[in-house]
């Protein structure tokens, strides 16, 4: 994967660099609740400050669809994002126009100015080439470090970077890097774990998979109904029944291409799904009642999974593997992250992992730290594993 980063950018002293952050934070009464995002963007905004370039920060906040909406003006941001800086932020009350322009000029060389929600105006959405000539018009260049965002052919995400030099931020060039590692040009053997509740929803991503990864495991809801498809008793679990053949088609793919499938031997049974439940563990292939669900791998499953682990060099994983937020249907999300983390952490292993409520169970297991790498990035993260090229990355190609 050849991009351009700020490796490639030189002479930036007394330049304007627009650079596309993902500032879409949870806010709570006009307060920032979580500031991760702010932290992801302060490495590229602090090199080109020390390159002596005077920095414009180009974001979307929510869904105004196109309208200037009070409640969802980035300007809270600015007192957080001043702290973690330790350095003054302007705020404009615009990210085109006078108001933008007049912003930027006043600034110091490193000086740091945020500009208005972009999705304020309906073109950005739209992509509207005039428009992002406009905020071209502001800078002498443009990083994107919003990967999170990269699956979105709008004017800040794709547009802006054919009028300008583009090139990848530091947080966007680790993700590219990490991505690269886990899928493009990966250490083989090569594991996969998908989990999550329905195979609806991660057809494409299956698809891509089976044709890439030496093993692939399923978990979680999806996992029922493969198993269902397979003639197995599943009792009253959550299931796409109606996928059934589309599971079989995933199956002789896999077989086809290589991919040895690993679907559950053992699950984890209970009547209800609440904290605590009396649950048991029950071999697949035994008779269940109406009112079983399957709610966790089990224990012979775990093992095997483990052993997987152990034998393979790279690990890219995509949900979990039961209902991890009810205890005690969170064991087997639990050990098997913490058996990637140690072997990742070991420098065994390069585990990556991310999209929907993988980066929650990771976290959960306490893990995301000794992970090679956890993407944030949800939308992007996934369309990345169904193999769709992202308009974002693709513009910042050599």
């Amino acid at each position: 994967m050849t991009f351009r980063t700020l490796d490639d950018a030189k002479d930036l002293a007394g330049k304007t660099a627009l650079v596309r952050v993902d500032f879409n934070v949870p806010m709570e009464d006009g307060k920032v609740t979580d500031d991760t995002r702010l932290r992801v963007a302060l490495p590229t905004i602090q090199r080109l400050r020390d390159a002596g370039a005077k920095v414009a920060l180009l974001a979307h906040f929510d869904r105004p669809k196109g309208q200037r909406v009070p409640s969802m003006s980035l300007k809270p941001v600015v007192d957080d994002l001043e702290n973690l800086l330790g350095a003054p932020v302007r705020f404009a009350d615009d990210c085109i126009g006078p108001d933008a322009v007049d912003a930027i000029r006043d600034l110091d060389a490193g000086g740091v100015v945020l500009l208005e929600n972009v999705r304020f105006h309906a073109a950005e959405e739209a992509n509207d080439p005039v428009f992002a000539q406009k905020l071209a018009d502001l800078g002498d260049l443009y990083v994107n470090d919003a990967f999170s965002a990269a699956h979105r052919a709008h004017a800040s995400t794709e547009g802006i970077a054919h009028h300008l030099p583009a090139y990848a931020g530091e947080s966007m060039r680790r993700e590219l890097d990490a991505l690269d590692a886990a899928l493009g040009n990966p250490q083989k053997p090569v594991l996969g774990i998908v989990g999550g509740a329905k195979v609806s929803t991660k057809l494409d991503l299956l698809k891509n998979l089976v044709g890439k990864l030496d093993r692939l495991a399923i978990g979680g809801g999806m996992a029922n109904t493969f198993l269902f498809a397979q003639g197995i008793d599943i009792g009253g679990s959550l299931a796409e029944r109606d996928m059934a053949d589309t599971a079989r088609e995933i199956m002789a793919e896999a077989e086809a291409k290589g991919c040895k499938l690993l679907l559950p031997v053992d699950f984890v049974v209970a009547t209800e799904v609440k904290p605590g439940a009396a649950s048991r563990p029950v071999i697949a292939g035994a008779a269940l009642s109406a009112d079983d669900k399957i709610l966790d791998a089990g224990p012979a499953t775990v093992a095997r999974l483990l052993d997987a682990l152990t034998a393979s060099k790279t690990l890219i994983w995509n949900g979990p593997l039961g209902v991890f937020e009810v205890p005690p249907f969170d064991a087997a999300t639990v050990t098997v992250a913490r058996h990637a983390a140690a072997l990742a952490k070991a420098g065994v292993l390069v585990a990556v992992g991310g999209g929907g409520d993988t980066v929650s169970a990771l976290n959960h297991a306490g893990v995301s730290d000794d992970m090679t790498f956890v993407s944030t990035a949800g939308g992007a993260f996934l369309e990345w594993m169904e193999g769709k090229p992202l308009p974002g990355v693709e513009a910042l190609r050599v």
